[in-house]
């Protein structure tokens, strides 16, 4: 039996060799911030460092990541807060000016206001990133750990939507917060987003205590995640294998084989479906957001408050530093990223996985949990060459 080919991709893969260019530059602008959220990757401090990158050093730093020629990465400027940086609207408009589409994903603190937006909207500000991890204050205040961050990061959602700026939530799964799933995807689908990102957690900075979800309670998150498509436009951040479940899912579509038991979905994927089913949803609204291929090192790069050079935020190993060596010789040359951009490379199942190529698992998680950025993500229960069929994922691939 032929697959049947859905309407468009996937997955999806960058337009331009993520050898060559970022599809993504992050940069932590500082690491100051006024919360004490319970999953930091950057343990955030009260007070900016002193050996933070600069005005004019920030400027020269965006110069490197336009001299990767065009399309230019997008630049995205984070903390921390980075509403610390009393610079912050002069950074945006220095990037726009070089030709950058730059975004920023403040916090939820008093200095995310309107008029702070209306600011950044006319520097010229692409799009605003925002977190919440529940869907009432109860629970994301909580987590964040400091009271009226949910009511600040709505109020500053609704008016950046009302400025025209767009608008993507962030929300990280973890054991504490996986059943506000279908409550923010309710709240993703009222207030409207660009794009939901469900950030699988890593186990790094105060988010080692933080309680990482089973490798099959993930299974059921993805699959669920993957029902959303057609409602919110859902994607996942550290969740590389939703990749690998979309392709699955596509096929199993196409031959009208059961999903559940097909994949082995449990307990947590039929609570999160029955909870999501009673908002009475309907019918299709969008198309589904196909996953892109970009991984750490691979189409992504982050650059840190005092300029060192890393795969991810959440893989601390150091390959430059951009006041010593372009950001472009780094990601092209170093042994760190070229290593990371090669599937031979991985470790475990991730290297055995006829996955891999879309997929490659968490190299940050890899690396949190074995010290091998090479080595498998223990977030994923897929055994190698276990599904089926094995043509129709090549055909969808190659289509």
């Amino acid at each position: 039996m032929a697959v049947m080919r859905p309407h468009g991709p996937v997955v999806r893969t960058v337009r331009h060799d993520p050898a060559d260019r970022p599809l993504l530059v992050v940069w932590e602008a500082t690491r100051a911030c006024a919360l004490s959220c319970v999953h930091c990757r950057a343990e955030a401090q009260p007070r900016r460092h002193p050996r933070e990158l600069d005005t004019d050093e920030a400027t020269d730093l965006m110069r490197q990541v336009a001299a990767f020629g065009r399309p230019s990465p997008i630049f995205v400027i984070t903390g921390g807060d980075c509403f610390e940086r009393p610079d912050l609207t002069e950074l945006v408009r220095r990037g726009r000016e070089l030709g950058l589409a730059v975004a920023v994903s403040p916090s939820g603190t008093p200095r995310l206001d309107r008029d702070a937006l209306r600011g950044l909207q006319e520097a010229g500000v692409t799009a605003l990133s925002l977190s919440l991890d529940g869907a009432t204050a109860q629970v994301h205040d909580g987590f964040r750990r400091v009271a009226g961050t949910f009511d600040r990061t709505v109020a500053a959602w609704t008016a950046a939507r009302e400025l025209g700026i767009k608008v993507q939530v962030n929300s990280t799964v973890s054991r504490r917060t996986v059943h506000e799933l279908p409550d923010l995807a309710a709240l993703v689908r009222e207030h409207g987003a660009m794009t939901w990102s469900a950030f699988m957690l890593v186990p790094v900075g105060r988010g080692v205590d933080l309680g990482a979800l089973s490798a099959q309670e993930a299974e059921d998150v993805m699959s669920y995640l993957y029902d959303l498509g057609p409602h919110v436009p859902v994607k996942t951040t550290e969740g590389h294998h939703f990749r690998r479940v979309a392709l699955q899912r596509a096929v199993l579509e196409a031959r009208g084989v059961d999903h559940v038991a097909a994949l082995g979905l449990g307990d947590l994927y039929a609570e999160l479906t029955e909870r999501t089913a009673a908002f009475g949803w309907g019918a299709a609204v969008r198309p589904r957001r196909p996953p892109v291929n970009v991984n750490a090192g691979h189409g992504f790069v982050f650059v840190s408050h005092v300029g060192t050079v890393h795969p991810s935020g959440f893989l601390p190993v150091t390959a430059g530093d951009v006041r010593e060596q372009p950001l472009t010789t780094t990601y092209r040359t170093s042994e760190l990223f070229t290593g990371l951009r090669d599937p031979a490379r991985l470790q475990g199942r991730c290297g055995a996985c006829e996955f891999s190529r879309v997929c490659g698992g968490s190299r940050s998680r890899g690396w949190a949990t074995s010290g091998d950025p090479f080595g498998e993500d223990p977030l994923c229960a897929y055994e190698p060459g276990s599904f089926p069929y094995p043509q129709d994922v090549e055909a969808l691939l190659a289509s």
